[in-house]
């Protein structure tokens, strides 16, 4: 019985073509919107938890700071929610960093009089804790205390980064529902379309006393073959788009920082069941308004 429900559903495939290939190019549009925001998030993600295992504050020290209470100034700062390990680097060490990163700029040292450079507390954090407000509380706290003249973060650009992201994550989520809901009434519309060139058929089959799921089940197998085509078209469009950028990541500036990630198998069949799902809910729509007629 499946393999008669199913020879009727890519009869009617054949028979009415361009409908079929429209419906086919509208899921497989929508689905590739979808994905590809689901790959921008995870990739996303992937990159601002690396920058935040690597997250420090760097407190400067003032420059009449004795060296005797650097013992006491870092037992203190230690004892500060977030805070793992507190490492001192002194102005000269800095000094010669900045000169080795500066190799090819070494003549702007060369008449330097005095060591510009003050001495700092390099501060890293506990990774379970590096949410941007924590961070922002922290530095204030460290900030107030009497032997530091200012406190930095190289990442505090990230937190604006993160704001933009979520709302960014937002507006993806809403674009999603959007063109599910817009896939799913070209099904419909595709589907309704294919019920009335055939409501001949249907009406002599009513008349004959064929059940109602005899009638149904062909234009719903017919809903979920769009939904498993149209994905299947989407996503291999998207692992060719994926497969062209990874492979400039890597030869470019960020090569080795990380990895750009596909979708997981789960996720792809996810996102297949999905498509699907919008096929088989867009004849359940047509077939339910028809046949109430």
């Amino acid at each position: 019985m499946i393999i008669l429900f199913f020879k009727r559903a890519l009869k009617d495939f054949r028979n009415n073509r361009l409908l079929n290939l429209i419906t086919l190019l509208t899921i497989s549009l929508s689905i590739l919107i979808v994905s590809a925001f689901i790959l921008f998030f995870i990739n996303t993600s992937e990159i601002m938890n690396f920058w935040k295992k690597g997250l420090r504050v760097m407190a400067y020290l003032k420059s009449d700071f004795p060296p005797s209470q650097l013992t006491a100034l870092s037992g203190q700062i230690l004892t500060l929610p977030a805070v793992e390990t507190v490492r001192f680097i002194s102005k000269e060490t800095a000094l010669n960093q900045l000169k080795s990163q500066m190799k090819r700029q070494a003549s702007l040292f060369e008449n330097l009089d005095k060591n510009p450079l003050p001495d700092a507390l390099e501060i890293q954090l506990n990774a379970k804790s590096q949410s941007w407000e924590k961070v922002e509380v922290l530095a204030t706290q460290i900030e107030a205390l009497d032997a530091v003249q200012e406190v930095e973060y190289g990442q505090r650009w990230l937190g604006r980064f993160t704001q933009i992201f979520n709302l960014f994550r937002l507006t993806g989520y809403t674009m999603c529902g959007i063109f599910f809901m817009a896939a799913v009434f070209i099904v419909a519309n595709t589907i309704r379309l294919v019920i009335y060139s055939r409501r001949d058929e249907i009406e002599i089959m009513r008349l004959v006393g064929a059940a109602e799921h005899f009638i149904k089940i062909p234009f719903y197998f017919q809903g979920l073959m769009q939904g498993a085509a149209g994905a299947g078209i989407a996503l291999a469009v998207l692992f060719m788009a994926y497969w062209s950028m990874a492979s400039n990541i890597e030869q470019g500036f960020f090569s080795g920082l990380f990895n750009v990630r596909f979708l997981s198998p789960l996720m792809a069949a996810l996102i297949i069941l999905l498509s699907m799902l919008v096929g088989w809910l867009g004849s359940y729509i047509s077939l339910k308004q028809y046949l109430k007629r």
